[in-house]
């Protein structure tokens, strides 16, 4: 997958892509399916010759850079980082990822310049999809009918792909953040089309998972919008390095009450694994929910519930049909 992030400078053998636009925070199944509408047009559905298949997405999130132009404190609210969102995104078999750079001048970018001088000019896209309800340029004020009428104009088609529902919920990022917020990690995977997941490299930690018989690889979830604290079934995907491969695992997603106040963190154990995963890149899926965290008596009362947790673990993902 080739990435880029200046409009301005994109290569002549990356232009003409099909793209599918947004923020695509989570990569859900309504996400899924504005990309899946571009993919159909870039493999030469309808009258347009065969392109590759392209992503427009913005980074900082422009949520997070207006919050910070206002001097807003803001809880974390995104579902992946950057990193994250990319390896999804290369999953899917994308060609072309343009993740440009969401700065004031951007921001201040009228609907109209945007088409013009990014998508047309800059990018030079053949196809643009887009999801009903996207907005653009400065001030949102531009809607997806306008970005059809905008193509027409500056010579590039556009697809609205409709909203997406999971039952009678709409499948979006606020939905999914409130899943998880509440614990139904199945409920987020059932809109996600994939487990949840947190990824980034391993960190060096206190070291106490060791010492009480269940060594743990330490992940930051800095700027990520928490699930609910607790303990977690969960797939873990070692993503590089001697080893790279899946494993089974059990997780703890908080704050650690019983050694004081500290950050929150992800500490996942793997079943049946000797090794060093220092600096390597995992991919933790949670799978289910098993208890909320805990503040026990004593450390013994810690290794028991641990222990308890990594049976219950173990049961059921030997029985459970696992997201990806």
């Amino acid at each position: 997958m080739q990435s880029f992030t200046d409009w301005r400078n994109i290569p002549t053998d990356a232009r003409g892509a099909s793209v599918a636009m947004g923020n695509f925070d989570g990569v859900h199944r309504g996400h899924r399916s504005v990309i899946d509408l571009a993919r159909k047009v870039g493999e030469g559905f309808g009258h347009l010759p065969t392109q590759p298949l392209g992503i427009i997405t913005f980074e900082p999130h422009p949520r997070a850079f207006f919050a910070a132009a206002a001097g807003k404190e803001q809880s974390p609210f995104r579902l992946m980082n950057a990193q994250a969102r990319a390896h999804r995104f290369e999953m899917l078999g994308v060609e072309r990822l343009f993740e440009l750079q969401f700065d004031a001048a951007m921001a201040a970018m009228s609907a109209e310049d945007f088409a013009r001088d990014v998508l047309a000019g800059g990018l030079g896209v053949a196809h643009v999809t887009v999801g009903a309800d996207f907005r653009f340029g400065a001030g949102r004020k531009g809607g997806a009918e306008d970005l059809m009428r905008m193509g027409k104009e500056f010579g590039f088609e556009v697809t609205i792909a409709d909203l997406l529902h999971d039952g009678p919920v709409e499948v979006s990022s606020t939905a999914i953040r409130a899943a998880l917020t509440e614990g139904r990690v199945q409920d987020a995977a059932s809109m996600l089309g994939h487990s949840y997941r947190i990824e980034g490299p391993v960190l060096h930690g206190e070291k106490r998972g060791r010492d009480l018989g269940y060594p743990t690889a330490n992940m930051s979830v800095a700027g990520l919008h928490l699930p609910r604290l607790g303990v977690y079934a969960v797939k873990v995907d070692v993503l590089d390095g001697p080893h790279a491969g899946t494993y089974n695992g059990a997780a703890s997603l908080g704050v650690r009450p019983m050694f004081g106040e500290n950050a929150p963190n992800l500490e996942s154990y793997l079943f049946d694994f000797a090794g060093d995963l220092y600096g390597a890149q995992l991919s933790v899926a949670l799978i289910e929910f098993l208890r909320p965290e805990l503040k026990f008596s004593n450390l013994d009362a810690l290794i028991d519930q641990m222990a308890a947790d990594c049976d219950r673990a173990r049961g059921i993902l030997g029985r459970s049909a696992l997201h990806g």
